[in-house]
């Protein structure tokens, strides 16, 4: 039938740890450990959805963290300083990943929900495979469990912004067109990830990094603070192409019945 028939998710920011904060926080730890160098938590976030080990080449080339490396060292970030910070990184998110493993609000059951309705529930992560091994059983002995999952060094090809892991879900699940699959995300690298596989792209508005904050957070904020970060992180998400940007993952059903009606009419993503 001419309708979506698999969700491909994002982890971090998207079906487990409200905010994205595993990653984030242990990043600014990488960069202490390996060189004593302090980035924030704000530079942590502006490439996120990268694999790991290019996160790290890419807040080597953000011009605050690298006015201070220069300051430290004379020079630029090289990439043996990268494979330092990633040997840092690695053990700490290894050990950490475990503790932001609980499905976001409305994700367990917006999974049921779509189970129910047909779908294949497909995922991939910029996370490598040693810490999605941690990280898949303790989400789902937390209720989140889908069907496939596939991490950013699986695949010679690379990671994102390319569509590779995307299109690894579309050949394990055995999805008979991409432009059946809804790839969701709550970083830009990830639409673009979707865009590439020439699915239909779906942003995270409220939930992810772009948002950035906890759930606690979140919940003590005023209805003036929420609509602005909102505003600011849908205006990055579509700027990435995203074709539509909602809340969080509880809101994905009604957005799959618009793509549906689309589809029906001839449309593609």
């Amino acid at each position: 039938m001419n309708r979506i028939t698999a969700v491909i998710l994002d982890w971090a920011g998207t079906t487990v740890d409200f905010g994205s904060f595993a990653p984030t926080q242990i990043f600014v730890e990488a960069f202490r450990q390996a060189f004593d160098i302090e980035i924030t938590l704000a530079e942590a976030r502006v490439p996120m959805g990268l694999g790991k080990w290019q996160h790290i080449e890419a807040l080597g080339k953000l011009p605050s963290v690298d006015a201070r490396w220069q300051a430290r060292f004379g020079r630029g970030m090289t990439s043996a300083d990268i494979d330092a910070i990633y040997a840092a990184f690695m053990p700490l998110q290894i050990a950490k990943v475990v503790d932001f493993a609980a499905p976001i609000a409305g994700v367990v059951d917006t999974i049921s929900a779509l189970r129910a309705d047909g779908l294949k529930i497909g995922s991939c992560s910029g996370y490598p495979r040693p810490v999605m091994e941690k990280l898949v059983p303790a989400a789902s002995a937390l209720g989140y469990a889908p069907d496939y999952w596939v991490a950013t060094d699986d695949l010679t090809a690379g990671g994102r912004p390319g569509p590779w892991m995307a299109l690894q879900n579309v050949i394990a699940l055995g999805i008979d067109a991409v432009a059946h699959c809804v790839k969701v995300d709550d970083a830009a690298p990830g639409i673009e990830e979707g865009l590439r596989a020439g699915m239909w792209s779906v942003g995270l508005a409220v939930s992810g990094n772009e948002f950035g904050a906890t759930w606690e957070e979140y919940q003590a904020m005023s209805p003036q603070e929420v609509a602005a970060r909102r505003e600011h992180a849908a205006e990055k998400l579509y700027a990435a192409g995203a074709h539509y940007v909602i809340d969080s993952l509880a809101n994905l059903p009604e957005v799959i019945a618009r793509i549906n009606a689309r589809l029906a009419q001839g449309e593609r993503p």
